[in-house]
């Protein structure tokens, strides 16, 4: 989950692609390989959990399950449990944007599932 206000590099093929956060406390691999996601109980709880994307359009769609109870969902602590499932939506407006929408859906947590947009700019370097 992007909840830190660092800077991320995103390097994509086509089989599989990655999010690695300045900072280095994570990286997420996102399989775009036609592979499903594995339900729940096939994984072993990660920080990052397992990532399944696939291309709608001009939108890369990520869906994630398979985290740990071990973190946050953000700096502010909002929590989560094992049960949490995201759907992520990366797109690029133009050169130099991007914005990702997030939904998290974790019924152990939240009563249903809830969304939030972040708005995302090219640091060149």
């Amino acid at each position: 989950i992007l909840n830190l206000p660092d800077a991320y590099e995103f390097v994509v093929r086509p089989d599989v692609s990655y999010i690695i956060a300045e900072n280095g406390g994570n990286t997420m691999r996102i399989y775009t390989d036609g592979r499903k996601l594995p339900a729940r109980e096939d994984t072993w709880g990660t920080y990052t959990g397992v990532s399944v994307g696939r291309w709608e359009g001009d939108t890369l769609v990520v869906d994630t399950t398979g985290f740990n109870d071990k973190s946050w969902l953000d700096d502010d602590g909002h929590p989560h449990t094992e049960a949490l499932k995201t759907t992520e939506k990366f797109r690029r407006p133009d050169y130099g944007h991007m914005t990702m929408e997030i939904t998290i859906d974790d019924p152990k947590s939240y009563a249903r599932p809830w969304s939030a947009t972040f708005h995302f700019h090219l640091i060149p370097s």
